[in-house]
C-alpha cells in the first residue's frame, strides 16, 4: 500500500505564488494564509436558520414555564388574575411556536413540488436532494417532539391548578350543633304573682313581629343556600368538563405526534424503496447491455466459425483433388518421355541411351503403378 504524503505546505506555497503573481499585498496575503487556519462557517440557509429560531423560541418557553412554575401552582404566591396571565403568556408563546413550525412544514412542501431545493454540499445529484428533504422533515419532527414535552409540563402544571380549584370548590359539610332543649321546671304556680303574669303577656306580644321577620330571613338564607348550592355544582360539573377536555386535548396532540412519526417512518421507508427502485433500474439497463454486447459477440463468433469451416473443407476438397489427378499427370508424363526415347532411337548412334531411358521409364512405370 502506498504511503500518503501531506501536500498541505506544497499547496500554501502555490498559493502565496499564485498570490503574488496577481499582486496581493502583504495584508492580503496574511488574510489568505490565516483562512487556512481559521476557516469562516458556511453561510446557513434560510430553513437552517428558521429552524434555530423556533428552537431558541422553544427553549425560552421552557425557560419561562420553569421560572413561573411556583408561582402557578402555589395558591398563596400569586392570584388568580396573575395566573391566568402566565398561562395566556404560555399560550401565546406556544401558539407562536407552532406556526413558525408550520411555516417550515410548507416550505419543505415547497421545495418538493418545485423541486429547487438546494442539494446537500450545492450537487446536483437527486439521491442527495431527496436525502436533504429528509433531513429537514427529521428537524420538523424534533421541533414539533421538543415542544409536545414543554407542552405536556404545563398540561401538568394546568391539571394541578385545575385540581387545587375542584378540592377548594368542593363543599365542607359542617357539623352543625343543635341546641339542647331542656326540661322545664315545674311551674309554681302558687307563687307567681299577677303582676308576673301581666309582664310575660306583653313581652309575647312585643316580640311576634320579631319571630316573622326572623322566619323570613331563614326562608330566604334557605333559598340563598339552594341557589348557592345549584350554582356550586354547575361551576363544579363546568371544571370537570374543563378538566376532560384538558385531557382529551392532551391525548390528541400524544396522537397526532405518534401519526407525525409513523409519516416519518413511511417517508423513510417509501425513500429506500425509491432508491432500490433506481439501483434496480441500473442494473436491468447493466443486464440489457451485456446481453445486447454477447448476443452480438454470439453473432459474430458464429459467421466466422462458419467461414472458418467452409475455408477448411475447401482446402480439405483442394488436397483430395490434388491426390487423384497426380497418377494421371504422372503417367501422361511418362508418355511423352516413352515418345521422345522412340524418336530418339529412330537415329543411329543412340541405341546405347535409348535402352537407358527405357529401362528408367520401366521402373517409373512399376513405381507410379504401386501409387493407390
Amino acid at each position: 500500500m502506498s504511503r500518503v504524503r501531506d501536500r498541505t505546505e506544497d499547496f500554501k506555497e502555490a498559493v502565496r505564488v499564485a498570490a503574488l503573481s496577481h499582486g496581493y499585498t502583504e495584508a492580503q496575503l496574511a488574510a489568505l494564509m490565516s483562512s487556512f487556519i481559521i476557516r469562516k462557517p458556511s453561510p446557513k440557509s434560510a430553513f437552517t436558520s428558521a429552524a434555530i429560531k423556533t428552537l431558541q423560541s422553544i427553549r425560552e418557553l421552557e425557560r419561562f414555564i420553569v421560572k413561573h412554575r411556583r408561582d402557578y401552582v402555589d395558591l398563596h404566591r400569586t392570584t388568580e388574575q396573575e395566573r391566568d396571565n402566565i398561562e395566556h403568556e404560555i399560550g401565546v408563546f406556544v401558539k407562536a411556536c407552532k406556526e413558525q413550525i408550520d411555516i417550515l412544514k410548507n416550505r419543505i412542501h415547497e421545495e418538493e413540488k418545485n423541486g429547487s431545493g438546494k442539494t446537500w454540499l450545492g450537487t446536483r445529484d437527486e439521491n442527495s436532494r431527496l436525502d436533504l428533504i429528509a433531513h429537514q422533515h427529521g428537524v420538523v419532527l424534533i421541533l414539533s417532539e421538543r415542544l409536545h414535552s414543554v407542552t405536556a409540563q404545563f398540561d401538568r402544571l394546568r391539571s394541578m391548578r385545575f385540581q387545587d380549584a375542584i378540592n377548594r370548590a368542593m363543599p365542607r359539610k359542617k357539623i352543625q350543633k343543635r341546641p339542647e332543649i331542656k326540661p322545664a321546671e315545674p311551674s309554681k304556680s302558687n307563687l307567681i304573682l299577677k303582676s308576673d303574669v301581666s309582664k310575660i303577656v306583653d313581652q309575647e306580644v312585643s316580640t311576634a313581629p320579631m319571630r316573622v321577620q326572623e322566619q323570613l330571613l331563614d326562608d330566604e338564607t334557605k333559598a340563598l343556600q339552594v341557589e348557592l348550592t345549584s350554582l356550586l355544582d354547575a361551576v363544579q360539573e363546568t371544571e370537570t368538563k374543563m378538566i376532560e377536555m384538558s385531557a382529551l386535548n392532551h391525548l390528541m396532540s400524544t396522537h397526532v405526534l405518534q401519526q407525525a412519526q409513523q409519516i416519518q417512518y413511511l417517508y423513510d421507508q417509501a425513500v429506500e424503496a425509491t432508491n432500490n427502485v433506481e439501483r434496480g433500474n441500473k442494473e436491468l439497463s447493466q443486464a440489457i447491455q451485456r446481453n445486447s454486447s454477447s448476443r452480438t459477440f454470439l453473432l459474430l463468433f458464429f459467421f466466422v466459425l462458419t467461414f472458418s469451416v467452409l475455408f477448411l473443407d475447401c482446402v480439405q476438397a483442394t488436397e483430395a483433388m490434388g491426390t487423384v489427378l497426380g497418377p494421371c499427370t504422372h503417367f501422361q508424363a511418362l508418355v511423352e518421355r516413352t515418345n521422345m526415347v522412340r524418336r530418339l532411337s529412330a537415329e543411329p548412334g543412340h541405341q546405347f541411351l535409348t535402352d537407358q531411358v527405357i529401362s528408367s521409364l520401366k521402373f517409373s512405370t512399376a513405381s507410379s503403378s504401386r501409387v493407390p
